[in-house]
Order: structure tokens, then sequence, then C-alpha cells
């Protein structure tokens, strides 16, 4: 039966890896698959575009209403 070894590793300078087999012999032959983690992709915003969900996530408030929410903050670390 074939057997398989799952080994984690960082990439190098160089862009090299080195990996120890405890079961191999020198002069096995043996296959290497490496598998690159998946990257999220950035999906690149405009400005107005990271405005605009600004302002859906919170709605339009007064200069008065946000100095309130401010001293009520400040207020509570004196608590």
């Amino acid at each position: 039966m074939q057997s398989a070894l799952r080994v984690t590793t960082k990439v190098l300078p160089g862009n090299k890896i080195e990996i120890q087999v405890p079961e191999a012999q020198i002069g096995d032959n043996v296959d290497v698959f490496v598998i690159l983690p998946e990257k999220a992709e950035t999906k690149k915003r405009s400005v107005l575009e990271i405005i605009e969900e600004s302002r859906k996530r919170h709605p339009s408030r007064t200069a008065e209403e946000i100095d309130r929410q401010l001293q009520e903050e400040r207020s509570s670390w004196d608590s």
C-alpha cells in the first residue's frame, strides 16, 4: 500500500521549501505536491463606495447627536 505524509512548512528565502521525510531512505524517489493556500480576492472599491457603505451603516446624525454620544462615552470612562 502506498503511504502518504502531510508536512506543513514555510517558504524560505529564494522561494524554497525544506522538508524532512523520516520514512524515506537516501536515494528514494518521492512525489511532492505543493498546495498553495487560497487567497481571498480583494475587491477594489472607490472612495465613494466606501462613503456610501458607511452612510448606510450609520444613518445621518446631527453634530449635536454626535457630541452627545461622545460625551456619554467619555462620562462612562469615569464610572
